[in-house]
């Protein structure tokens, strides 16, 4: 409830912006009301450009630097390092542009040839001003790192809700296959013994009434009993037994499950249908671990999912690109892409992954092709 009256209680982006224009105006007001006209027109593009701090905030920097040789300004340089430093992933253009800022503030204008004195009061006012600059730097990063952590345990905690939902299922499906065994193994049985003795009923029954009730009885058993073993198979198969009613992937559901993967990955290329089921599994479980392992350490990275066929062999290889938000130092048991390899090697294939040269990752298995 404190989140959801926080969230709703926020104002628009353009409030914000407008109410920081305005305050950046009053202080450049007050600082530049008795300069130069050079000095009101750079202040004025200062204050103006906050505006675009959201967008661009390295060239506001830029463009209030000369405003703060001229005004002594501090909302318009102190918001743009902020907004910088909130939006950078690069530490140090928020500390280089600090630096610059004090360095413009501290420097003496008009300009003129410093006494020894004057350089010495010189460099300590660069050096307060720099302290200055820096807070809304740390401000920025410590914004961008709670930002980032609020995702991260986003992230955490959807994940950890499809492992409670898994382990549900996992729960279901073995109660089911716990009744399928007791189905079998009781009311079977006993379904059974009683087609047997209706069958001997009517064969040893002298009355037609008696012959034709045991008739009916064993016509009955034996339709309850063939639908009793379905009934069993069907919970075999739901509680995980491999039967052949067990729903396996094939080749057509790899483009739902790229589209569902909830990352932004393409799939390009395609394979024959000729291809074994075994093949058609193992190519399947690939793509699914890859863009798993995608979401999991590469957050904020596209991937792209190529199907290939190069001679003998048919493959899949799964490339992502440098992610583009940090990621938590999750543990990894790697025990997917080893069971990955496995399965390409029980079907006489190669397998491989590793990092790529511009930061991502690559994961390509290589099976034998059926006969054209």
């Amino acid at each position: 409830m404190t989140g959801r009256r926080a969230g709703s209680a926020r104002l628009p982006a353009p409030v914000v912006d407008a109410g920081l224009v305005a305050v950046a105006v009053a202080d450049a007001w007050l600082a530049a009301w008795d300069t130069s006209r050079l000095g009101v027109v750079l202040a004025a593009v200062a204050c103006a450009a906050l505006a675009l701090r959201r967008r661009a905030p390295l060239a506001v920097v830029l463009l209030t630097v000369p405003a703060t040789v001229v005004v002594d300004l501090v909302a318009a340089p102190l918001a743009a390092l902020f907004a910088l430093s909130e939006r950078s992933r690069d530490r140090r253009l928020p500390a280089a542009c600090a630096v610059l800022t004090a360095a413009a503030s501290a420097a003496p204008w008009p300009w003129h040839d410093p006494e020894s004195r004057d350089r010495t009061w010189t460099l300590i006012q660069f050096v307060y001003t720099l302290a200055g600059t820096a807070a809304p730097v740390l401000l920025g990063q410590l914004v961008q790192a709670r930002r980032d952590l609020s995702q991260r345990l986003a992230e955490i905690e959807e994940a950890r809700e499809h492992e409670r939902a898994l382990h549900a299922q996992a729960v279901l499906a073995r109660e089911r296959a716990q009744l399928a065994r007791e189905m079998h193994d009781v009311v079977s049985h006993q379904v059974s013994l009683i087609a047997v003795q209706a069958g001997a009923l009517q064969v040893a029954a002298k009355d037609t009434d008696a012959r034709e009730a045991a008739r009916t009885i064993r016509s009955l058993s034996v339709s309850t009993l063939d639908e009793l073993r379905n009934m069993v198979t069907l919970l075999r198969a739901s509680g995980g037994r491999a039967t052949e009613l067990t729903p396996q992937p094939t080749l057509a559901d790899i483009r739902r499950l790229v589209a569902t993967s909830g990352i932004d990955a393409e799939l390009t290329g395609r394979l024959p249908d000729t291809i074994t089921t075994p093949a058609q599994r193992a190519i399947y479980r690939t793509v699914q671990e890859a863009l798993t392992n995608v979401r999991k350490h590469a957050p904020g990275a596209d991937a792209t999912v190529r199907l290939w066929r190069d001679g003998d062999d048919v493959g899949v290889t799964v490339t992502n690109g440098r992610p583009t938000r940090p990621s938590l130092p999750l543990p990894g048991s790697q025990q997917g892409l080893v069971g990955l390899r496995e399965r390409a090697e029980i079907l006489h294939g190669t397998f491989a992954s590793g990092p790529t040269a511009d930061g991502g990752y690559r994961v390509s298995v290589r099976l034998p092709a059926p006969p054209k």
